[in-house]
């Protein structure tokens, strides 16, 4: 199974809600856990957005899962 196929079926760039989904817990977890940068996230328009990346660099943070240049 390759990594990546736990997201397939999101867009590239994911919202809050669809974080809070794929992880299975609460809201204010989700924001708590964007706020203290543990998710690393973009603000756009004051948005929090969140590329597939950085959600799979939460789950999985011993592997080597790194943006291709």
């Amino acid at each position: 199974m390759e990594i990546a196929n736990i997201l397939d079926g999101y867009n590239d760039i994911l919202l809050p809600e669809d974080v809070q989904k794929i992880l299975q817990i609460g809201r204010n977890t989700v924001y708590n856990y964007l706020a203290e940068g543990k998710i690393r996230s973009m603000r756009i328009g004051g948005k929090y957005r969140i590329p597939k990346l950085y959600l799979l660099q939460f789950i999985y943070p011993d592997m080597d899962i790194r943006e291709e240049k």
